[in-house]
């Protein structure tokens, strides 16, 4: 497999439950080859590659080079046929993942040659999130150790995880939004009753007493004389 630089936005979801090899699995060995010097402090590189390989239960292996047989120009089948031939000569298990990262004036191309054993847990989509995280990675400002090492690691723990999808977090927001929407609506109808309720009060307290006598003095006479009025028709 083979790919160039070209910067992606998101990370390939993993959506297969994927179990690690049995313990005693790989032979293991050591991690890297360097030919461009590139490496300064391999513990950053190596821890992130261990912990790949503690999720994996598959020893990943970095080659590091800028040339397929002295050429520098890389063809597929040319970084498939060198990777073949480097995984049969620096292991003798089919437990290991061999990465092969070939730049040359600015471009990459990077080979994979994957064990038998290994290819039960490195499915199509398990290599297309490395491939992804590569990409990521290799346009950051991290050292070359860090970059290789971030993506390995990040790798390790995407592809043995299911990724859950978004839709649940964000469907629970939206609930809670609608539901802060209703209360405050509620509040707010609740307060302009209330408001109502003040005022009226007010306007009765500020209302005199004498009023209150006088209306109710009009109301008195107003049936006194339709009392009246009704006598006098019968009479």
């Amino acid at each position: 497999m083979m790919g160039t630089g070209g910067s992606h936005s998101s990370i390939t979801a993993s959506t297969v439950e994927r179990e690690p090899l049995p313990t005693g699995s790989v032979q293991e060995t050591s991690y890297y080859t360097d030919e461009l010097g590139w490496i300064v402090n391999s513990n950053v590189l190596i821890d992130g590659m261990r912990a790949f390989y503690q999720e994996t239960g598959i020893q990943p292996y970095l080659y590091i080079t800028d040339s397929v047989n002295g050429s520098h120009n890389i063809t597929v089948q040319a970084l498939s046929d060198y990777s073949a031939q480097l995984y049969e000569e620096l292991f003798t298990d089919e437990a290991h993942f061999l990465v092969i990262f070939c730049e040359y004036n600015g471009v990459y191309h990077v080979g994979y040659t994957i064990g038998a054993q290994a290819k039960s847990v490195l499915d199509d989509e398990a290599l297309s999130i490395f491939a992804d995280y590569l990409d990521r990675y290799y346009y950051s400002d991290l050292s070359e150790e860090a970059f290789f090492g971030q993506t390995f690691a990040d790798t390790g723990e995407r592809i043995m995880t299911v990724t859950k999808s978004p839709w649940p977090i964000v469907l629970v927001i939206f609930g809670l939004v609608l539901l802060a929407v209703v209360l405050f609506l509620w509040w707010k109808k609740h307060r302009e009753q209330e408001a109502l309720k003040q005022k009226h009060a007010e306007e009765m307290l500020k209302t005199p007493l004498e009023t209150f006598g006088d209306t109710e003095a009009e109301e008195l006479a107003k049936k006194y004389q339709q009392s009246e009025s009704t006598s006098s028709k019968e009479g």
